[in-house]
């Protein structure tokens, strides 16, 4: 990381001359310690690398959460200036397109399910369907998943799979109008059919939490948490579907580069002007994919709402069960923010990254806007997962963005040599986590050693004043592919 310029405690700047041919500098947050990690991982690189993109303005950034991903690091945000030939680039997003986190708070508190956790576990992993390529029983013909990629979670909610103000609380309202899928291929299409309502593997979970600290009354008022609380957190995505896409339009790009005159160090950086036909094209099937997304959430959470049900013998008002809000981490959005003084529509990607919108901002739902947009930052299965508002100074520095959660350490296959799926059950188990997963291999590849300290990672983000705490909650139960 030799070169690197200092900026403050939190962040650090990657200058043009690292690499011949970078439009912007790259800008890291990061505490000192973490640069090491940075190094080893050669992350720098694919900051410096996204430099290079036709259009970028300001920074190539990354967050705390930083490692290597396909083509960006994960943790990567970057923006294009659409009017002045601005790209956009799949590896930006990533294949599991809207992969995201929803928030659900609940009027119980840990005392009131102590005696019922394992029950609850058993209920919850036997009535959501999770795995790699699970399907579920929400399955839909052709000609209704297209009304999915249309209509996104308004689809789920028409269909009694939630309510209205689910709607309100979800990012985009849960749809994102100009998605397409006549330009989702067949393949596509066949991968999503029975996908509806699962979880999926990986580092995807739904996990029961409790609010162990408030930090911002005001805000935490305004989201409805209290210390004590019992919450849930889902972590999934687009699942085969979203993943095909991103398959489909990297081969539909492959030759942009050369065709629209430009260089990138790096074929995962394929990229096509945002005004071109290649880059409409796909920006119009990801929305789709990133609908599907919130429809699967939306999904997700009423599966969840049936199994506090069943356990508690409540119904859902009585249970307080009520969404906090949705958003997406592996996104390209169409926004204006300022640059040197000037508004500008960008194309801002956000790989592994969140928004962070400060109070007012007018993508807010109404309710939000006094105390800022509620950003999410899940943990590993044994540390804690916190909830924090944007700030104006996102905005400026960000486009407002942050982390999306803590941010490997190591490989899954690294982690997974390390140590077993029995061992950390185990281990959770002693200190009071259940844990249940469709197999061992999954627990070993998300050992909670193979991931940063969220509570360092989220330090960043505070101290750097991109975000500011309002909750932290840690896990009671966790499910896993």
């Amino acid at each position: 990381m030799g070169g690197l310029k200092k900026i403050s405690d939190w962040c650090w700047e990657i200058p043009r001359s690292f690499k011949p041919g970078m439009r912007v500098p790259g800008r890291i947050y990061a505490r000192e310690d973490f640069l090491s990690q940075i190094a080893h991982d050669k992350c720098q690189e694919q900051v410096a690398n996204v430099a290079f993109l036709p259009g970028v303005v300001k920074y190539s950034l990354a967050m705390p959460d930083i490692h290597w991903g396909y083509g960006f690091p994960i943790g990567g945000v970057a923006a294009t200036d659409v009017e002045a030939g601005g790209v956009i680039s799949p590896g930006g997003i990533g294949f599991d397109t809207n992969c995201g986190v929803r928030l659900i708070r609940t009027n119980l508190k840990a005392d009131d399910i102590a005696p019922r956790i394992k029950d609850l576990m058993k209920t919850l992993f036997h009535t959501v369907p999770c795995g790699v390529g699970v399907g579920g029983n929400i399955k839909v013909g052709q000609s209704e998943l297209k009304d999915i990629l249309r209509k996104g979670s308004r689809w789920a909610v028409g269909k009694g799979f939630g309510v209205a103000d689910d709607l309100d609380c979800t990012e985009n309202n849960g749809c994102i109008a100009e998605a397409d899928p006549g330009l989702v291929s067949d393949r596509a299409i066949q991968r999503g059919l029975d996908q509806s309502g699962t979880l999926g593997s990986g580092n995807h979970f739904l996990e029961v939490q409790v609010v162990e600290k408030i930090f911002e009354r005001e805000a935490a008022d305004c989201f409805g948490l209290f210390e004590g609380q019992v919450t849930v957190m889902i972590h999934s995505g687009s699942r085969g579907l979203g993943y095909q896409i991103c398959e489909d339009y990297l081969k539909v790009m492959r030759g942009c580069p050369e065709k629209y005159g430009f260089f990138i160090p790096d074929r995962q950086l394929v990229a096509a002007p945002v005004r071109s036909e290649e880059g409409q094209r796909y920006i119009r099937a990801m929305f789709a994919a990133a609908n599907y997304a919130w429809a699967n959430r939306q999904c997700l959470m009423h599966l969840t709402r049936l199994a506090f049900e069943r356990v508690f013998r409540r119904g859902s008002n009585a249970l307080g069960f009520d969404l906090v809000y949705d958003i997406a981490h592996n996104i390209a959005k169409l926004e204006k923010h300022t640059v040197d003084g000037e508004e500008k529509l960008l194309c801002v990607h956000r790989k592994g990254a969140t928004r962070a919108f400060p109070t007012g901002h007018p993508d807010l739902p109404g309710r939000y806007k006094d105390v800022g947009q509620p950003v999410i930052i899940p943990g590993d299965m044994a540390r804690s997962s916190y909830v924090l508002v944007g700030t104006e100074l996102a905005m400026q520095e960000t486009f407002g963005s942050v982390c999306h959660g803590a941010g490997r350490l190591m490989s899954r296959t690294e982690a997974a040599r390390k140590g077993r799926g029995s061992d950390i059950i185990k281990q959770l188990e002693q200190r009071g986590v259940i844990v249940m997963a469709t197999g061992r291999q999954t627990l070993a590849e998300e050992a909670p050693c193979a991931y940063k300290d969220v509570n360092e990672v989220v330090s960043v983000i505070s101290h750097a004043g991109l975000a500011k705490p309002v909750a932290k909650m840690r896990p009671l139960g966790v499910i896993k592919g």
